[in-house]
């Protein structure tokens, strides 16, 4: 690519691992941060554009940008304290991101490459793995949120001609995972008993190095303008399988009790943690054919080396 590229959210997860490939490729790059850095990101030049809502004014993090990769968002709230979730959600998620495509369109960007969520979709699977063309069934405001700012981002590339790739991952890990993937890994450091030797589920991943992966290629490949792309690890386990194997990067032997999934459900529901308890016990696969069909593009990193990575990383961080 000549171009430059602007990825928004670039102090996150995954913000910061896009851009982190983009400078090993040589690829221009900038930044777009809520706040100025605490410390120069060498290669990167950086835009400072405050919070994301529906007046934000990104022409100065949008000069001379041929695409832009937008990781920002609203994500999941452990302790919500908005009043109206969903209305807290519209606003950066659904506003913010239409704001930031109308002022990328109208300043010449070429595309847009939109970090979505397979919540889209749904929270669970049955009988068959999510493909890019179900019918969505987002499942919590969040979900609802990227939900609608896809809607809204096709119309636009509809009525204007931008080009949108939507990209939508399961469960994203990796070194410095956030949330309940960070919490497991700490809980079988430390030998801690879990109730999850006995759920026969299947859930697809991926690794935030695979879909980094995935894109970079998106930022020119021909044939991903206006998809809808999944994206996973290309192996899916059960929970069960997972933890043993995390324990195994560890050096730990993972103390799985043998409880039913269906029992583990049944529990949460009345602790109230029935939604945690889903992603656990439940099934969510996603079919990554037309991913590979139409970009010639598969995982680079297989599910086992990247859970080791991520396990070597937790013990050289000290995250324990």
């Amino acid at each position: 690519m000549s171009g430059r590229v602007l990825v928004t959210g670039a102090s996150g997860f995954v913000g910061r691992a896009v851009v982190a490939r983009l400078v090993q490729a040589a690829t221009p790059v900038r930044a777009a941060l809520r706040q100025g850095p605490s410390a120069t990101l060498p290669g990167v030049d950086v835009a400072q554009v405050g919070d994301i809502h529906a007046t934000t004014d990104w022409r100065g993090a949008l000069d001379g940008v041929d695409v832009v990769v937008h990781c920002a968002a609203r994500v999941h709230v452990m302790h919500e304290t908005a009043a109206d979730p969903l209305a807290a959600f519209r606003d950066v998620n659904v506003a913010g991101t239409l704001q930031l495509a109308r002022q990328a369109q109208a300043g010449g960007v070429r595309r847009l490459v939109f970090i979505s969520s397979i919540g889209v979709n749904g929270a669970e699977t049955t009988g068959r793995p999510f493909t890019a063309d179900d019918a969505p069934a987002p499942h919590s405001p969040y979900a609802q949120s990227k939900h609608e700012a896809e809607v809204a981002l096709r119309e636009l590339a509809q009525r204007t001609g931008l080009e949108v790739t939507i990209i939508r991952p399961p469960l994203v890990f990796g070194p410095g995972a956030p949330g309940n993937f960070e919490r497991l890994m700490r809980a079988l450091y430390r030998g801690v008993p879990l109730p999850f030797g006995a759920v026969h589920n299947q859930r697809s991943f991926v690794a935030l190095g695979n879909l980094t992966s995935l894109v970079q290629v998106c930022l020119n490949h021909p044939q991903a303008a206006n998809q809808t792309l999944m994206v996973s690890d290309g192996e899916d386990i059960s929970t069960t399988e997972l933890l043993r194997r995390v324990a195994q990067g560890l050096g730990r032997r993972a103390r799985l009790i043998p409880v039913p999934g269906g029992a583990i459900r049944a529990l949460a529901g009345v602790l109230g943690k029935a939604d945690f308890a889903q992603r656990l016990c439940g099934s969510l696969q996603v079919d990554i054919s037309k991913t590979r069909a139409l970009l010639g593009w598969a995982p680079p990193v297989s599910l086992a080396d990247a859970l080791n990575d991520a396990a070597r990383q937790f013990l050289a961080q000290g995250l324990r």
